[in-house]
């Protein structure tokens, strides 16, 4: 019996069934089994570099033996922590950026949606408190991150933040009637994922982004770019909305700035929407998380930037990308498949035939946990079943997520 209580877990089943994975090399993990799986999902959407990079460790440990945290409250800093500000900052599609680090990816949505309101505060509009978010979005699990959050399921634990409205989630000329509609005088920011990712992998119809960003800067809201999942490298650039010339107001970011070497996030804001903070005397951005900045996980940061332009990952995402696309499309033949979506970044989703999924409503959770046999690490959501490989994948590793989700989806179909 465990004391642990599983995120996003069934515990009543999990609590003597859980997978104990015990060590990761590569593309690799292990359990205390002995078993072999072919991470298909790069943990949590976050193990971009992949398992075991010593280069990271390292930086960690050594950082750690030196200063292995203080807090950046007030006037402190260290220098890990202004070292990635500024790699970050040199890389960004942002203009003029500034960046707030928090712990992870729901601190920094948390820290966004604070910051888009009391911007409008300091430049005099402060009825501007609405923040608008796509259907299927996923923006974390914090109080505005459910508040925003898209897909049904997640909207647990009312009363949400008020304020908040959904718009469609392709469709920019909807999105401008939702302003419209409420009114653009109280809209503060739109929270756009350059790939909706937890989802279900909808990658944006073309144009899409572009035109919605134009949207927001006609009617003065604030275009927040969540690039949790998306950034560092899981579109091939350092963050996804490069991929549509998109400069945001604000960006989110975690996962894949430290590949889940240590816990790290953050909120990049450009000058403009940073300049009350940084330039009104007495000013304050009342907000902050205890870690902010720690030093460990900065330095684990600046390795993994310097570990993906060595190896060249950005490159070879881009080159994996249609790839898997290919890969997952080769599945489309199958009964329990209805299509294959990807094709903007290392990320992909079969979806499961909707008659199948009628008559069968926990079919992508049976399908992942056979995979599970065949040695193939895949997860799953309500209507399918999603990827995001490390950018360190090989075409024969996409091979094998190939093969082993078929003979999974074999065996799935011979059960029902």
């Amino acid at each position: 019996m465990t004391a642990f209580w599983h995120p996003f877990a069934a515990m009543h089943s999990v609590r003597d069934g859980a997978v104990t994975i015990t060590r990761g090399e590569d593309v690799w993990v292990y359990d205390d089994r002995g078993r072999r799986f072919l991470d298909a999902t790069a943990s949590l959407w976050y193990s971009n570099v992949g398992h075991g990079r010593g280069e990271i460790v390292d930086a960690v440990a050594n950082q750690m033996y030196e200063l292995e945290a203080y807090s950046t409250f007030t006037d402190f800093t260290n220098a890990p922590a202004e070292r990635l500000a500024t790699e970050i900052a040199e890389r960004v599609p942002v203009d003029d950026a500034k960046v707030f680090f928090t712990s992870g990816g729901g601190d920094s949505v948390e820290t966004a949606a604070k910051l888009a309101r009391e911007y409008f505060v300091a430049v005099g509009e402060p009825d501007r408190t609405v923040l608008l978010h796509r259907e299927h979005s996923y923006h974390g699990t914090h109080g505005f991150g459910t508040s925003l959050a898209g897909i049904p399921g997640n909207r647990l634990g009312a009363p949400f933040t008020p304020d908040v409205v959904q718009t469609a989630w392709d469709d920019a000329a909807a999105l401008e009637k939702t302003i419209v509609d409420v009114g653009p005088e109280r809209v503060a920011a739109f929270f756009c994922e350059p790939v909706i990712g937890a989802g279900g992998v909808l990658p944006p119809p073309p144009g899409y982004v572009e035109a919605a960003a134009d949207v927001c800067r006609r009617h003065g809201v604030l275009f927040v770019a969540d690039e949790v999942i998306c950034g560092f490298g899981r579109l091939g650039t350092w963050l996804g909305i490069d991929r549509f010339g998109v400069r945001p107001d604000i960006a989110t970011f975690a996962k894949g700035i430290t590949s889940g070497y240590q816990p790290l996030g953050g909120m990049i804001a450009s000058g403009r929407v940073a300049a009350p903070f940084w330039d009104e005397p007495g000013r304050i951005f009342k907000h902050g998380q205890t870690y902010a900045g720690h030093p460990a996980a900065c330095a684990a940061g600046s390795a993994t930037i310097a570990l993906m332009e060595r190896d060249g990952l950005l490159d070879r995402a881009l080159q994996l990308e249609p790839v898997l696309l290919a890969g997952l499309a080769s599945l489309e033949d199958h009964p329990l498949v209805g299509h294959a979506r990807g094709g903007v970044g290392v990320l992909g989703a079969l979806a499961v035939d909707p008659e199948r999924l009628a008559a069968t409503p926990d079919l992508p959770v049976r399908i992942a946990k056979a995979t599970r046999e065949h040695g193939v690490l895949i997860r799953a959501t309500a209507t399918a079943l999603v990827c995001s490989p490390p950018l360190t994948f090989t075409r024969d590793h996409v091979d094998l997520l190939v093969e082993g989700t078929r003979n999974s989806l074999d065996d799935v179909l011979k059960s029902l």
